[in-house]
């Protein structure tokens, strides 16, 4: 029987990294009705339950021989920061013992509702800036792992504001471009009819600039966002602060970018933190204008949030207004995000990182 011999019963696989038609044929293996596929995949992906027993409407017998064979691997809830601004960090813990973390970033005036998700456990592209970076990059995250985060944060977002997510960001620890597969997968699960069926136009991939990834977004020619994690305008500066700038330096960039708005329509967003004394005089306003020439982009300025051991500073807000001032006289289109959850580890890999 197919449904024995595909697993170990020493070893339980998770339910949730089966695809659609391997279930079917799994069920129609155990002499059950085609469509308690239908039923099982939605209750996992739909109704999200996190055990077999919430499946109320298969037979306790089915119930059984799936609790035999596999699992459904949740996460857990570790630890829960909450900003006076209303920003919310979770850290959960994976069955493995890892930690992530996610985000919820509440803008009640906008009625925005972002959901700051994480894909990787630590990261390997050690940006001087950010503390995911000082940690080693651990594993990728599989797409059930990156579906409960949006999950798990609605069901806060709902209970503390009454409200759904409004948006998803990958932007939290790791490089969402280095996990494709299974980032894409999440997409699809958390976007499609049969899973949470949020619009992708509500979904931003944010990347610190992985050129053939982007292209290969490019050629698959995605519906959702994408923001390219610039924080510096010539490849001296970016090269200081992102080593992978070393291998896809700005002009590669600009070239898969443009291949990417061309393949797409969608317009690019740079996410650009500024540095005291580092890259937020009006030479780099200057200089970063000049990279949104090459097609329609938007910046979105970010106070810097401070970690330990990291001599990066916060610019002062008087120099991000001049800075934002500045490239919209170049006819730039400009927004900044001032600093949240200042009061908490908001900073991205800052809870995940702390004992």
């Amino acid at each position: 029987m197919i449904f024995v011999s595909m697993i170990s019963t020493e070893t339980k696989k998770d339910i949730r990294l089966i695809n659609k038609p391997e279930l079917v044929e799994i069920i129609l293996e155990l002499g059950e009705p085609k469509f308690r596929a239908n039923q099982i995949y939605e209750w996992l992906w739909v109704k999200g339950v996190t055990s077999f027993d919430e499946m109320t409407n298969l037979s306790k017998s089915l119930r059984q021989s799936l609790k035999a064979f596999y699992e459904i691997r949740t996460l857990r809830t570790d630890v829960t920061q909450k900003s006076n601004d209303g920003t919310i960090k979770s850290r959960y813990t994976l069955h493995d013992g890892h930690k992530i973390e996610a985000v919820l970033i509440p803008v009640p005036s906008d009625n925005r509702y972002t959901v700051c998700v994480s894909t990787q456990v630590g990261c390997s592209l050690t940006c001087k800036f950010c503390a995911t970076g000082q940690m080693k990059r651990e594993r990728n995250l599989d797409p059930g792992e990156i579906y409960d985060q949006v999950k798990m944060v609605n069901v806060q977002c709902e209970a503390h504001f009454d409200r759904p997510l409004t948006n998803i960001v990958y932007m939290g620890m790791g490089e969402p471009l280095l996990n494709y597969k299974n980032m894409m997968r999440s997409v699809e699960l958390i976007s499609s009819p049969e899973g949470m069926g949020l619009s992708p136009k509500r979904i931003t991939v944010s990347t610190a600039g992985i050129a053939k990834m982007i292209k290969k977004l490019a050629e698959d020619k995605v519906k959702f966002n994408l923001a390219l994690s610039l924080h510096a305008a010539t490849d001296e500066k970016r090269n200081e602060i992102m080593p992978i700038n070393e291998q896809n330096n700005l002009a590669v960039l600009m070239n898969s970018l443009k291949e990417f708005y061309n393949a797409t329509g969608t317009k690019i967003s740079y996410e650009y933190i500024t540095f005291k004394g580092f890259n937020d005089s009006t030479e780099d306003a200057d200089a970063l204008a000049a990279l949104c020439k090459h097609f329609p982009a938007l910046v979105n300025i970010i106070e810097y949030n401070p970690i330990d051991g990291v001599s990066f500073e916060k610019s002062d807000s008087l120099d991000i207004d001049t800075f934002a001032k500045r490239l919209r006289s170049h006819g730039i289109m400009v927004t900044i995000r001032r600093s949240r959850g200042k009061d908490i580890d908001a900073a991205c890999g800052q809870l995940a990182n702390k004992n």
